[in-house]
This record gives structure tokens, sequence and C-alpha cells, in this order.
């Protein structure tokens, strides 16, 4: 039975919200869809865009899953599963919205989709690494750069950890950064968070305690086997190069001069660490072990870069 049967099967059988989550998930298995963008596993990812259709929360009472469907219901939710199955777009793109740092960001196929480690690390203070200024023990940052900022999602998370401080959040796509202000402002953050169109650090001015960065390290080999899933996201935002390292090379050379003598530098280069790793054995990189998930972020201290002088 094709797809398309399938669907036009549930369309005219099912009844309840949990009959077209079931077979949502049925349906994804068996087409075999990548996931991680938000999601690692088809429960989930039929959860999110079954609600997603139907104008409810992801995370309803179980006693709504007994709830009966329209028929018109029924065929907006499944719509949508077969545009996630045979188109593979990344189910935050099909809904608008993604959670990081358990906070919701407005996403499109202008951005990458948030999901890196380094929200672990923001939950955290970036403890014990950060050993600048604290307040009653806390630390607290007065100026933090997002370099390579994307949709914005990891400066005003950042911001919201750190109420005191100024964020700057820098990207050179203009594209990328309309959506990192709609960000802005969905957040209420625009007294304290401002989105600059820059190559790396041209528009950067001053000295900042925290650089973070999730810049697109994706070597030449990985892009060549990439899910078809990832090809919806902007291919500026992923690609750098053979090794993947195109612009970490540019911003080891460039930081020091931007950071605070206490500062902190913090680079997301995944799978590309051990290039990094190789091509720098005189630098004293910390590479974070995470609790939920994802590698390849390292942490130097600014000092630490007064050794490539």
């Amino acid at each position: 039975m094709d797809l398309q049967h399938h669907a036009e099967c549930a369309v005219d059988e099912l009844n309840t919200l949990q009959d077209v989550i079931r077979w949502s998930v049925s349906r994804m298995s068996e087409a075999g869809i990548y996931y991680g963008h938000g999601t690692d596993n088809p429960w989930d990812e039929a959860l999110l865009l079954v609600t997603h259709a139907l104008h409810l929360p992801w995370n309803l009472a179980n006693e709504w899953r007994n709830a009966q469907l329209t028929r018109t219901e029924r065929q907006a939710a499944i719509e949508l599963i077969l545009t996630r199955i045979e188109q593979r777009v990344p189910a935050p793109y099909l809904t608008g919205v993604a959670w990081f740092c358990n906070l919701p960001f407005v996403v499109d196929e202008r951005v990458l989709i948030p999901r890196s480690p380094i929200g672990q690390m923001i939950d955290q203070g970036f403890a014990p690494w950060w050993q600048g200024h604290t307040l009653d023990g806390q630390p607290q940052p007065q100026r933090i750069m997002d370099l390579c900022t994307g949709s914005g999602c990891i400066g005003i998370a950042m911001a919201k950890k750190f109420p005191q401080a100024e964020v700057e959040l820098l990207d050179l796509s203009f594209e990328a950064l309309e959506v990192a202000d709609e960000n802005i402002q969905r957040h209420q953050l625009e007294d304290r968070v401002m989105a600059l169109q820059s190559d790396l650090f041209a528009a950067a001015s001053g000295k900042y305690d925290l650089i973070v960065s999730n810049p697109p390290y994706v070597d030449a080999d990985d892009m060549s086997c990439l899910p078809e899933e990832y090809h919806h996201e902007p291919e500026m935002a992923l690609a750098a190069g053979d090794d993947g390292l195109d612009l970490v090379r540019i911003m080891l050379k460039e930081a020091r001069q931007y950071l605070t003598d206490d500062g902190l530098l913090v680079v997301e280069v995944g799978n590309s660490w051990p290039a990094l790793a190789a091509a720098y054995p005189q630098l004293p990189f910390v590479w974070p072990e995470f609790e939920h998930g994802g590698h390849g972020v390292f942490v130097l201290q600014a000092r630490d870069l007064d050794l490539l002088n």
C-alpha cells in the first residue's frame, strides 16, 4: 500500500488523537526518516506535529489522547505528516518553532534549527570555567558576543541566564539576522540584545567577557553524506571547507583582542574537533562532556590564546 492510500484510509477510518499519533509513528518508522532537529524518535516527532496541526500544546494531558477528531482535523494532521515524510522537512520548519534552553524560538529555512549542546553550558552558567565577575556567587558577565548567531538562540538564552549582561548577536547573513531580530522582540530583550551584520568580528568593538559561537564547521566529507533533512538548512551555516575549520582558524587568531583578560571563548566544532586539536597542539583545549548528549565544544581562557602570539 503506498503512502497516499495509507493517508486516505487514515482520514476515513481513524477517530481519536491517539489513533492519528499512532498512525504517524508507524508511517514515519516505515519511511525511515531522520530525527535530530529537536526530537530523536518517531513518537515525539509525531506528537509534536499532530498537536501543532490541531493547535494544541505538545505536552497536553493524557486524558486528551482519546478525544475524537473531526475529519477536517484528521486531514490537517495527516497532511502535515505527509509533508514531513515526502519532503523530509525537519519538524521545526513545519511548526515554525524550536525550543532551546527551555525557550521557544522562531525558525525557518533562513537559519539553522537550534540544537547546540552549548545550551547545557548556558544552563550551568558556564561553570566551572567562568572565572570573572560574580554576584552572590553567581557568574555575571557584563558583555557577551554570540558569533555566527543564526536565529539568536544562544545569545538570547545567555541574556536570559545573565540578566545584567548586554549581548551582541553577530552574523554575516542579513536573512538570519531578520529571524534573530524577531526572536529578540519575542523575548522582549530589545534593551539588552542587539543583532549586527558582521563578517566574523568586523562589527565587534571593545572587550567581551564571553564570546560564544556555533559557527559553520561541517567538513567536505560530512557535507557529502548528510541526511536529506539537513539540506533544508542554509548551507552557509553548515559547510566550512575541507576540514571544517575555515572560520574557526580566523576566530582563534582574532578572538583575543576582543576578550577581557578573564574572558572565555566557547566554540562548537562538532566532528571537526580532532582536526582542530591536531592543528593547534599548543592550545590547552578543554572539551566538556555533556550529560544530555552532544560533543565537540571547546573552552579556552583568554590567556590561553596568548600562546598563539
